[in-house]
């Protein structure tokens, strides 16, 4: 393919190039576009294959040109990353595209490359390892936490108080003033499942009693539509249960799991939290490594690396489309954080040869089947099927990477 190629951008990771494709190129694309089109197509009057090209040109000359336009594009595409030698990072954009019959084809190919990443620096950098220490207070929070999880409901005759379980029925005026039927609804005060309002009403209810009152809606309500608005509510109380945690005793030690004493569940859930605080501990110190040396290495990354990373947390945790904007701009320096982290893991892993190997993650598996009491080949089998092979082995790199770094670098 005779075809040029004139670079109009270059910054970064960011490339414009202006391509052109000779009128002569062109049209051998065509000519053997229409000779694939003779040698199938059929015509009123010929057998399969044997219409002459040229009445075959003229009768699809418009699908002619159109495939011939994907064909030449997908080429130019091809010779462009091989001539320029991109190592393309995000799917390309083609813009400004001209094809005009007996003329050269021209478009503008702007593309995003992967980032060369050299890291001069990667040793001598100085981190704080933050104590991994575990209080009683925590251990006893842990412990309300299980009682809380195991806690029954149980019915009071009082009025209702923060974190009281209510049932009531709810009815709120239409936009003409309206209090239609009450629906029923079971909520936990405080909990954020009713607006303050609405919580204020119900709390001034004994149990059977029913209230008419106005309510104002938040100014930070999520339907712009209804914030500041006032408007008739009714409710009425049906029921009020407050929350009865069991005791913490052997008993309940029993309930939770295979511990014999209260002491033995203490001394297990001081030892969770123990090997918790040791991996925040751990993980603090590699975040500190990598920002220490994203400060003393530049360069770029691909937006839409940080752009995808951005999009795939928003459907993750099935962000409204209300607060995409505010969740995209507070979660991109996150995004490129990543980014950044995992291109420097990436370049030391192949730079020093870490890259996990085959042998590694089978032993990886054989230790997750031990602990499992499983066949080693099952487990692998059924990881692979979960497609969680590369999880395994790309934790192991980091592992790997990070072994590294922390023989070279100081941790106090």
């Amino acid at each position: 393919m005779n075809i040029e190629i004139k670079t109009k951008k270059s910054e970064g990771v960011e490339r414009l190039l202006e391509v052109s494709v000779s009128a002569e190129s062109v049209q051998e694309a065509e000519e053997q576009t229409a000779r694939r089109y003779a040698s199938s197509v059929r015509l009123p009057g010929f057998r399969p294959g044997k219409a002459p090209t040229a009445l075959v040109r003229k009768r699809f000359k418009d699908a002619i040109r159109q495939q011939a336009l994907e064909s030449l594009l997908q080429d130019a595409y091809q010779e462009v990353v091989e001539r320029e030698k991109l190592k393309v990072a995000s799917q390309p954009h083609l813009h400004d595209v001209k094809f005009d019959v007996g003329k050269p084809l021209t478009f503008e190919l702007h593309v995003e490359v992967r980032p060369e990443v050299t890291l001069a620096r990667t040793q001598g950098f100085r981190v704080t390892r933050a104590p991994a220490a575990v209080t009683d207070d925590s251990v006893r929070e842990q412990l309300d936490q299980l009682r809380d999880q195991r806690a029954n409901w149980a019915p009071v005759a009082e009025k209702p108080a923060p974190g009281d379980m209510v049932t009531v029925l709810l009815a709120t005026a239409d936009e003409n003033g309206v209090l239609p039927e009450g629906k029923e609804y079971r909520v936990v005060l405080g909990g954020g499942q009713a607006i303050p309002g609405i919580e204020e009403l119900i709390m001034k209810l004994a149990t059977g009693e029913t209230l008419e009152q106005s309510v104002r809606w938040p100014d930070d309500f999520p339907d712009e539509a209804e914030r500041g608005k006032s408007k008739p509510v009714r409710v009425t109380l049906q029921d009020v249960k407050r929350k009865v945690l069991p005791d913490l005793d052997d008993a309940f030690s029993r309930e939770v799991g295979d511990f014999e004493s209260l002491d033995a569940l203490t001394t297990a859930v001081r030892k969770d939290l123990e090997s918790h605080a040791e991996r925040e501990a751990d993980a603090g110190v590699r975040q500190q490594i990598i920002d220490q040396i994203v400060q003393a290495n530049s360069f770029d990354v691909p937006p839409s690396w940080v752009n995808e990373l951005v999009e795939g947390y928003k459907k993750a945790y099935q962000i409204p489309d209300e607060e995409r904007e505010r969740f995209t701009a507070e979660f991109r320096p996150v995004a490129d954080r990543q980014v950044r982290r995992d291109l420097i893991i990436d370049t030391i892993a192949e730079k020093e040869k870490l890259k996990a190997t085959e042998a590694d993650v089978d032993e990886r598996v054989a230790d997750v089947a031990k602990k499992r009491n499983a066949d080693p080949g099952q487990v692998y089998a059924s990881l692979q099927k979960a497609g969680r092979l590369n999880e395994i082995e790309r934790s192991i790199t980091e592992e790997k990477v990070f072994k590294w770094l922390l023989e070279r670098n100081t941790v106090e």
